[in-house]
């Protein structure tokens, strides 16, 4: 065994500038995989925070349905083939009661009721559609994390003021408003009420700042003449929203309503993450391969400038074992010093990027270290190697030292 390490090392010195070549090709393989697939997760973190700033893991609502055909014949046509959207109320019954039955649950962080309202904005001659979600404070800001977007204002003055409204940075600057200015919202059933700006709120998504607004729930009841029992969406969070899909599958059973996770609401935003990940891995898994075809490469090379040292190693009696563990050694052992380079390659541009300060709600380049991914490149890196230099030493154990000498 120490004579076949002997050996390795021998063919691994002797050509230093080989060696050097296939190990910077897995450096920088190996480096480009960790540190794409770092980025990918950093972006995944990054695009499902802001996402979660407006809209919560799973919705429990009163969805619509279709009804039935009305009358059948003989049980294989519809006499009435034109089913309707059944007129029906999209509120939730008893929602303090089903919050409760929800909480009860295992992997629920927090239950909180809300009343969507459409309005108009009214300031002076300016008027603009939007939304106006009636929250109670206190868990909107548990589920959303809303004083972390606040541009101005203190979203907190919600809760001592009943008429108070935190507005959207889009909403701010096409009505001209400001913290402490009045702003009169039209609903959609032709209620007027008038309120004062406490917060601006920003998430530098257009389509959130641009229309949406968080007034108490209890007005927003109010806005659409309903009692105080009346609640469209029942929002939940959960303590991983990656289970958000399984959950709402069992709330939906559970309470009767409709329970929609956030990736089922966000499908054509998940085919994009999907589509995404697929592209990032496919390039750094190709890279990784393109590093192992190197090696190859050059230890198929060393196989035929060795051809005659490998030839007389076997008429001494090693065996064709012995050829393979030479070869697979000086592939491993490039491997190794592969990895090792690459791990820190990888490490000091994820050093560097996640310093750099982007901007806006985003703040410095979302990627981090992410261990599982250093783990999956060295494993996926090492048995890339092995092959590289199990196929070749293959082939040296084959030669026939009797022909290798007559030639």
């Amino acid at each position: 065994m120490n004579i076949n390490l002997d050996i390795a090392k021998t063919y691994i010195f002797s050509n230093k500038k080989l060696t050097a070549v296939a190990a910077m090709g897995v450096v920088l393989g190996m480096s480009i995989y960790i540190f794409m697939n770092c980025m990918m997760v950093g972006f995944d973190k990054s695009s499902s925070a802001s996402m979660f700033k407006s809209i919560p893991h799973i919705r429990v609502y009163n969805d619509d349905v279709i009804s039935a055909p009305l009358i059948k014949d003989s049980g294989k046509q519809f006499v009435i083939i034109n089913p309707k959207v059944v007129p029906r109320t999209n509120t939730i019954t008893n929602p303090k009661l089903v919050a409760a039955t929800i909480l009860k649950q295992n992997n629920i962080s927090i239950v909180t009721p809300q009343v969507n309202a459409s309005v108009f904005y009214n300031n002076g001659k300016s008027q603009i559609a939007g939304i106006a979600n009636g929250v109670l404070p206190d868990e909107a800001n548990q589920m959303y994390n809303i004083k972390s977007f606040m541009a101005d204002g203190d979203f907190d003055l919600l809760k001592t003021n009943i008429n108070g409204i935190v507005i959207g940075s889009g909403i701010a600057t096409k009505m001209n408003a400001t913290i402490g200015d009045n702003l009169n919202l039209t609903s959609s059933k032709g209620i007027n009420k008038t309120f004062k700006v406490v917060g601006i709120s920003k998430t530098n998504n257009s389509k959130v700042d641009n229309i949406s607004s968080y007034i108490n729930l209890a007005v927003a009841q109010q806005l659409l003449k309903e009692s105080a029992s009346y609640v469209t969406d029942m929002n939940v969070n959960v303590t991983d929203p990656e289970d958000a899909e399984k959950i709402a599958k069992q709330l939906s059973t559970l309470t009767g309503y409709k329970a929609e996770g956030w990736k089922q609401a966000n499908e054509s935003l998940m085919a994009a993450f999907k589509m995404r990940k697929i592209v990032i891995t496919f390039v750094s898994f190709t890279i990784l391969i393109v590093a192992g075809f190197g090696i190859y490469n050059i230890l198929n090379m060393t196989v035929s400038q060795k051809i005659n040292d490998i030839a007389i190693l076997k008429a001494m009696g090693f065996k064709g074992k012995d050829v393979i563990k030479i070869f697979v050694t000086q592939a491993i052992s490039i491997g190794i010093l592969g990895v090792i380079g690459g791990v820190i390659m990888a490490t000091g541009l994820i050093t560097i990027l996640k310093n750099i300060y982007i901007g806006g709600d985003i703040g410095y380049f979302p990627i981090d270290y992410e261990p599982t991914k250093y783990l999956l490149g060295i494993v996926i890196g090492m048995v890339i190697t092995f092959f590289a230099g199990y196929m070749p030493a293959k082939k040296a154990s084959k030669v026939d030292p009797v022909s290798i000498f007559r030639k």
